[in-house]
C-alpha cells in the first residue's frame, strides 16, 4: 500500500485493529495502535479504542480493558453506549457483578441512556448469581424506560427462575414472551427442561421435548443430556438409555456430559463393568472424558476396592490434561484411607499445595473432610505448606476445619499461622492468633514472636509489640540465644530506640547462655576489643550491653579502653 504511494488512514488502521481483535491476536492489535501513534497518519479514535476494549473483554482481560477505557477518556474521547456496554458485558461474563453495576452507574451519570443490551447483560449476570430480586428490579427499570425485553433477556430471566426451582414464574415469563411475539428458542426450552429435571418431574421434561418437536424446535445435545442426567438421578436407567438411542437416531451425537451421566448411573447400580465398557465406547467414538467422567469411574473402582485401577485413571486423566477437582481428590483419599494406604493418601493431599500453581477450583476446606482424626500431623503439615506459599485464606480454612472437628490443637499450629500472616502482611490477624494462643494456654516461641514484633513495629503498634515481648519473656526469660540475636538485630536494623526506653525488660534472673554473650560481642563497636568485652561482659546487665551498642555507658567504655 505504501509502495503505491498511498498512506494508510484511520479506516485502514481500524480495520486491522478489529481483525486482530476478532482473531484474538491482541498483541498484533496493540502493535497497529502503536504504529498509528508513531507514524502520525491517523490518531486512535473512538472506533479504535472500542475495538481494543472489546478484544480484551472477550479474552477475559478485564484489567487491561479498563486501562484502555480510561486511556480513551484521558485522550479526550467520550465513550459512547457501545463503549460502556462492551466493558459492562465483559465484567458480567467473568462474574464481576459489582464492577458491572459500577460501570452502569458511571454510564448513567455521564448522561448516556442504557439500552436493551445494557439491561440484558445485567439481568443475565444477576440471574446467574442467583439474585432474582435484583434481576426483577432491573426488569422494572427497563420497562420504566420504555425498553422491550428481547429473546435473550427473557431466556436469562427464565433460566434464573428455573435454577431456583420457581417453575411457575418461569412459565409466566414464557407466556409473556409469547405475547410479545417471541417464540422460545432451544436455549429457552433447555432452561425449562433443566428446571423440571432438578425437581424430578421427568414426565414434564419429556413433554417439553414433544412440544419442541411439534413447534419445529430441534432438540440439541444439551436437551437430551439434561433429560438423560435427570433419569439417571432418579434411578431410571432404562429410560435414560432409551433416550440415548433416540438421540443417536436423530443424528445428535452424545457428548462428555451424556456419557458421564450414564456412567454415573451404572456405577450407582454397582454395574462397574458396564460402566467401563461404556467408557471404552466413548473413547472409540472420539468423545473426550472430562473430570466428572474420570471421577465417577475412580469412585466406582474405589468402592469396589480396586484402588490400583483408581490411581491409574487418576494418572491417565493428568496425562491427558484433565485437571482433577476437589471431588476427585476426596474420592481417592477416602479410597486409599479405607484400604489402609495412608501414605499414598497423604501424598495426594500434599500434592495440592506442592503443585504450582495451586488449582483455583479446589476448595481446601472440603479436602479437610477427608482427613481422619489420626491424621493430625498431616493436616498441620498441610497448614504449614499453605502458609509457606502465602495461601493464608486456605490456611485459615484449615484452621477453622480443625476447630469445627474439635481437634486438640497445640502451640505449633498457632505459631505457623502467626508467622504466615506476618509474612503475608496481615499483622492484626497474626496478633489475634497470638492472643488466642495465649488464651488456649500455649507459650509463644521466639520465631513467631519476632515475626510478630517486627510486623507490629512496621505498623507503628509499639504497645502491642511491647506486650508480645513481655509474653515471650514471661514464658522464656531470654535464655534463648536465637531470640536474643533476633531482637537485637531488629533493634539495630530498624534503627529503633525501643529497648532503651523499656528499662529492664531485657533483664533476666536466669544466666544468659554463652552463645548470647558471644553474639553480644559481635555487635558491640566504638573501638571495643572483643577480648576485653569478654573480660568485662559478666559485669553488665543485658540492657547495659545493648545501650552500649548504641553509644551509651561511657564510663565503662572508658574503663575498657584504659585496661
Amino acid at each position: 500500500m505504501r509502495g503505491a504511494g498511498c498512506a494508510p488512514n484511520a479506516v485502514t488502521y481500524n480495520t486491522l485493529v478489529a481483525a486482530f481483535c476478532r482473531a484474538g491476536e491482541l498483541d498484533g492489535a496493540e502493535r497497529v495502535v502503536s504504529s498509528m501513534r508513531e507514524e502520525g497518519n491517523a490518531k486512535p479514535n473512538l472506533v479504535t479504542f472500542n475495538s481494543m476494549v472489546n478484544g480484551l473483554c472477550k479474552a477475559g482481560r478485564m484489567e487491561g480493558a479498563r486501562k484502555v477505557f480510561d486511556e480513551m477518556v484521558r485522550e479526550g474521547l467520550a465513550p459512547d453506549v457501545v463503549s460502556y456496554n462492551t466493558l459492562l458485558s465483559g465484567y458480567c461474563k467473568v462474574g464481576c457483578l459489582h464492577e458491572s453495576l459500577a460501570v452502569f452507574s458511571e454510564m448513567t451519570q455521564r448522561g448516556l441512556v442504557p439500552d436493551v443490551v445494557t439491561f440484558t447483560s445485567l439481568i443475565h449476570a444477576t440471574c446467574k448469581a442467583g439474585n432474582l430480586e435484583q434481576a426483577m428490579a432491573l426488569v422494572a427499570q427497563m420497562r420504566e424506560r420504555g425498553l422491550r425485553m428481547n429473546e435473550v433477556t427473557f431466556t436469562a430471566l427464565i433460566d434464573g427462575f428455573c435454577k431456583k426451582g420457581f417453575l411457575d414464574d418461569a412459565l409466566l415469563a414464557v407466556e409473556e414472551m409469547r405475547k410479545c411475539g417471541i417464540q422460545p428458542s432451544v436455549v429457552c426450552y433447555n432452561a425449562l427442561i433443566n428446571g423440571y429435571c432438578k425437581l424430578g418431574r421427568m414426565d414434564l421434561a419429556r413433554e417439553l421435548i414433544r412440544e419442541m418437536e411439534a413447534k419445529r424446535v430441534k432438540p440439541d445435545v444439551v436437551t437430551y443430556s439434561t433429560i438423560i442426567s435427570g433419569y439417571c438421578k432418579v434411578g431410571n436407567l432404562d429410560s435414560a438409555f432409551q433416550l440415548n438411542q433416540k438421540m443417536l437416531k436423530k443424528g445428535v451425537l452424545p457428548d462428555a456430559i451424556t456419557y458421564s451421566s450414564l456412567i454415573r448411573g451404572l456405577c450407582e447400580e454397582k454395574r462397574l463393568n458396564d460402566a467401563c465398557e461404556l467408557f471404552e465406547n466413548m473413547l472409540q467414538l472420539g468423545v473426550q472424558p472430562d473430570e466428572f467422567t474420570y471421577t465417577t469411574l475412580i469412585d466406582g473402582h474405589c468402592k469396589e476396592g480396586n484402588v490400583e485401577k483408581a490411581l491409574s485413571l487418576h494418572d491417565e486423566m493428568i496425562r491427558k490434561g484433565v485437571l482433577p477437582d476437589v471431588v476427585t481428590y476426596s474420592v481417592l483419599i477416602n479410597g486409599l484411607s479405607k484400604s489402609a494406604r495412608t501414605k499414598e493418601a497423604h501424598r495426594l493431599l500434599f500434592k495440592l499445595y506442592h503443585e504450582d500453581p495451586v488449582p483455583d477450583n479446589i476448595k481446601y476446606d472440603a479436602l479437610m473432610l477427608c482427613c481422619s482424626k489420626a491424621e493430625f500431623k498431616s493436616v498441620v503439615a498441610l497448614l504449614k505448606g499453605f502458609c509457606m506459599k502465602g495461601l493464608m485464606k486456605e490456611a485459615d480454612k484449615v484452621y477453622q476445619s480443625m476447630l469445627d472437628r474439635n481437634w486438640k490443637l497445640d502451640g505449633s499450629v498457632y505459631s505457623i499461622l502467626i508467622h504466615g500472616h506476618c509474612r503475608g502482611g496481615n499483622v492484626r490477624k497474626a496478633l489475634s492468633f497470638h492472643k488466642q494462643m495465649l488464651r488456649s494456654g500455649f507459650s509463644p516461641n521466639s520465631t513467631s514472636t519476632i515475626s510478630l514484633v517486627r510486623g507490629l513495629f512496621e505498623e507503628g503498634m509499639v504497645v502491642e509489640a511491647d506486650n508480645a515481648i513481655q509474653d515471650l519473656l514471661t514464658c522464656c526469660p531470654l535464655a534463648d540465644a536465637e531470640a536474643s540475636k533476633a531482637l537485637i538485630d531488629l533493634n539495630r536494623k530498624e534503627g529503633m530506640d525501643y529497648f532503651q526506653a523499656q528499662g529492664e525488660i531485657w533483664y533476666s534472673e536466669s544466666s544468659p547462655s554463652v552463645e548470647y554473650w558471644n553474639y553480644m560481642m559481635t555487635i558491640c563497636h566504638f573501638g571495643i576489643k572483643d577480648y576485653k568485652m569478654l573480660k568485662y561482659a559478666r559485669t553488665y546487665t543485658p540492657r547495659e550491653l545493648l545501650i552500649s551498642t548504641n553509644g551509651g555507658t561511657e564510663d565503662k567504655n572508658e574503663q575498657w579502653n584504659n585496661d
